[in-house]
């Protein structure tokens, strides 16, 4: 089996998770990280003995034999980091948002496509053994053609980032960019059966009235082709993490939930139940669902695409697609208008 030698560029808190994921994979080697502090890079060296420890991601990438990189940076340097991986010729892992713009996302799926490499978005709720079965559950017919997507998010508010740059809006992009992504990527991939998304419409507050770039309150409606729509609401205003999905199609509905004290959780609370009238039916999840979890998969299933050609998770174009709908949702706050997809 060949062995993927991967670089991690980026070792803050998720980071961490990352090199974690990457060293528990069979036929994966992590072979260097990108540390940019001296105590991200200290960590790094504690934690991960024996493997080259950088503190910029240019000298990584001229000294080693890597396959793969894995960037996990703030979203403000996802696209020139990004950029100058694939201009090296590796393959690539990129947490989201893919971009902080349609038009860099794009240049990135062109440069990938031009060098030949793979380029995955780091959407892991797909990889959840919750919510990826409710994906399995509609593919199936369980409930007819997909109708009406809920995903829903109680919270915590967010941690501020290395440096705080989560609460600055020039780095982080917008705020929809930073956790709503996920959902957004969610009710695309749930409502495959009802189409492209058409349009998206936006309302937030929050408590800041300083700031008010800063959403404690977030809701989304995004119309689809064939008729469906999906909503999308979130808030950092309350506590723990809560989150739900609830579909319903032409001939049921599904509710998926889960729960922890945060997102990273090595010990959620969860349950999936789908329903035909009055005939409710629980359905049983035997492997633990949660986004620490969901990581190991997401990075096993990227290595196997490096390794033997097997399908990328999440394409470049679904990165694009998940950031876009997010960026025109920003657009539809400004206006207080719905704003058409229908260009993408």
């Amino acid at each position: 089996m060949q062995v993927v030698r991967c670089g991690l560029i980026g070792y803050g808190a998720w980071g961490q998770h990352h090199a974690r994921a990457v060293a528990s994979t069979d036929g994966a080697i992590l072979a260097a990280i990108c540390a940019r502090s001296e105590q991200t890079a200290s960590l790094a060296r504690s934690k991960h003995p024996g493997v080259k420890i950088y503190a910029h991601y240019q000298q990584m990438l001229d000294a080693e034999e890597l396959d793969l990189c894995d960037i996990v940076l703030p979203s403000d340097l996802h696209f020139q980091v990004s950029r100058d991986v694939l201009e090296s010729g590796r393959h690539l892992l990129l947490e989201k948002p893919m971009a902080l713009s349609v038009e860099h996302c794009q240049q990135l799926i062109g440069l990938a496509k031009e060098r030949g490499r793979i380029l995955a978005i780091g959407h892991e709720l797909r990889f959840s053994s919750l919510w990826g079965k409710v994906k399995e559950l509609i593919d199936a017919g369980t409930i007819g053609d997909p109708l009406y997507a809920l995903i829903e998010l109680w919270r915590n508010p967010y941690r501020q980032g290395a440096g705080g740059w989560r609460y600055d809006i020039n780095r982080v992009g917008n705020w929809i960019l930073e956790e709503p992504i996920h959902f957004f990527d969610l009710a695309r991939w749930y409502l495959q059966g009802a189409g492209t998304p058409t349009s998206v419409y936006a309302a937030a507050n929050g408590r800041q009235p300083n700031h008010p770039e800063l959403h404690d309150n977030f809701s989304a409606i995004v119309q689809f082709s064939h008729g469906g729509h999906a909503a999308i609401t979130q808030t950092l205003a309350g506590w723990e993490h809560h989150q739900t999905a609830k579909i319903t199609g032409r001939d049921g509905a599904i509710w998926a939930s889960w729960s922890g004290a945060m997102d990273r959780t090595f010990e959620p609370t969860f349950s999936l139940k789908v329903g035909h009238g009055q005939d409710v039916e629980t359905i049983n999840i035997a492997k633990p669902s949660g986004e620490v979890y969901e990581l190991v998969d997401q990075i096993a299933a990227v290595i196997a695409a490096v390794r033997d050609g097997s399908p990328v998770p999440c394409t470049g174009e679904d990165g694009l697609w998940s950031a876009a709908m997010c960026l025109r949702a920003a657009e539809s706050l400004q206006t207080g208008a719905p704003v058409s997809l229908k260009e993408l």
